[in-house]
């Protein structure tokens, strides 16, 4: 549902709000997908993207790369020079073994962590967690050298198959969409009652991001979803940030980007969270000035 078909959001986001989680496609022809698509990416220029955050209010962005480029940043990279340097950051998926001077050269541009990217619908399987401990590890110890974060999209059986890997991490690190926890199984869930705890008196690098509502929920209006993200605004307003997940890719005909910001209104009534959530948490999270 592209935004333009939507009405105008129910509240405005306070000044210097930010997206902390969205994605910009360009051309196929000048930017190649990676072999094994997960979906088939729809048209989204970072100029659609623009227009859905001064719709909003959004005046900080931080990209992050989608799956169907794989490793090849350009894409992102690209666009993210087109937007003022001190209102951008991005993370890209590199190899864990990726040379000094091309991080150099990426925090240069504003980049400012790694994605450790595994399918939403990947199912569970034995070992799977261990064998991703070893890229996990060594980017840990790459980012702590440089002052960057980890970015976490894992289903929320392999959120929960981690949490000791995530607890022994020296950086501040984001789980994506709530934490991928279905929203069907409820907030008393043993692995989200898990996160809720080291968000209480864990070490306090980890940070979650209220996005995607649609991929953990299937209730009409995300209903489903409300209990489990008050929960973690309860426990851990100062480590939370929002994020569009623009531009939806498979569920984009069924989820609205207007719709979406409307549900964080929902969520966070008073003003004070929204702000926390959408202005300071993001600016110590990724240093905007």
């Amino acid at each position: 549902m592209p935004h333009g078909h939507e009405g105008p959001p129910e509240w405005k986001a306070p000044p210097l709000a930010c997206d902390a989680h969205f994605h910009v496609f360009g051309a196929a022809e000048r930017y190649p997908y990676a072999g094994d698509l997960r979906y088939k990416p729809p048209a989204a220029p970072l100029a659609d993207f623009l227009a859905l955050a001064r719709t909003l209010g959004i005046e900080r962005f931080v990209f992050v790369q989608p799956s169907a480029y794989g490793r090849d940043n350009t894409c992102m990279l690209d666009a993210m020079r087109e937007v003022r340097v001190a209102a951008r950051r991005g993370i890209v998926d590199v190899d864990e073994n990726i040379p000094d001077a091309e991080l150099e050269r990426l925090n240069a541009l504003g980049v400012r962590g790694v994605r450790i990217n595994v399918s939403p619908v990947k199912p569970p399987e034995a070992g799977f967690a261990s064998r991703l401990i070893p890229r996990i590890e060594r980017l840990d110890a790459r980012c702590a050298e440089i002052g960057w974060q980890l970015d976490f999209l894992t289903p929320g059986w392999l959120t929960s198959e981690l949490m000791g890997t995530l607890k022994k991490l020296k950086v501040n690190f984001t789980l994506a969409h709530l934490g991928m926890f279905l929203a069907r199984d409820g907030v008393k869930q043993p692995g989200f009652q898990q996160l809720l705890d080291f968000l209480r008196h864990g070490t306090g690098r980890c940070w979650v991001k209220l996005t995607g509502a649609y991929r953990m929920s299937v209730a009409p209006g995300f209903a489903d979803a409300a209990p489990m993200a008050q929960a973690l605004i309860e426990a851990a307003p100062d480590r939370l940030i929002w994020g569009s997940d623009y531009p939806h890719l498979s569920f984009a005909d069924k989820v609205g980007s207007v719709e979406l910001f409307n549900l964080l209104g929902k969520w966070a009534a008073d003003e004070a969270t929204r702000r926390t959530i959408l202005v300071e948490n993001p600016q110590r999270l990724y240093g905007f000035s």
